[in-house]
């Protein structure tokens, strides 16, 4: 894994090198390097170790996401801001089997630091609504759990969120 710096610096003089090849009358060759250097900008954007750990995280491997996200020593220095909140989504989803306080402080953050889908971060806040409703929090379950039920768009957590209303009711 490169930090996200380093792929930038790579992406340029991949670029550099695709216009000298340019330059010197090697068409193809500076277009396929002008394809490479997609790669590492992709790369940039998508971290290659968090794509993997939610590959891991989709067949309910929590234990080879947590490996894969161990990988990665310094999220600050290594990931963008949305890949950090990312970041803080998957351990968080992995501490909540484990440790509630330690999973609602990784929600927490990667909601500051925010997620690119609408349903990720319905997920989140549906995770927080449930630690607060162990918790005794009410009135905090109930403000997360409505903000979930509007980011909701797809309808995908319609089911777990009434379940949660039905559990509500019961404190």
């Amino acid at each position: 894994m490169f930090n996200k710096n380093i792929k930038l610096v790579i992406t340029g003089l991949i670029i550099a090198y695709a216009i000298y090849q340019f330059i010197e009358g090697n068409i193809g060759n500076g277009i396929f390097l002008i394809l490479f250097s997609l790669i590492f900008i992709f790369l940039y954007f998508r971290n290659e170790i968090i794509l993997l750990a939610f590959l891991r995280m989709r067949k309910q491997d929590l234990e080879g996401t947590q490996k894969w996200l161990d990988r990665i020593k310094n999220p600050e220095a290594a990931l963008i801001t949305k890949q950090q909140g990312y970041f803080n989504y998957l351990h968080g989803i992995i501490h909540s089997q484990k440790n509630l306080t330690q999973a609602e402080k990784y929600f927490r953050k990667a909601l500051k630091l925010g997620l690119t889908m609408d349903y990720d971060t319905a997920m989140a806040k549906l995770s927080l609504a449930g630690i607060a409703m162990q918790k005794r929090r009410k009135r905090e379950a109930t403000t997360l759990l409505n903000e979930a039920k509007k980011l909701d768009k797809s309808n995908m957590l319609t089911d777990q969120i009434k379940m949660m209303q039905q559990q509500m009711k019961k404190i």
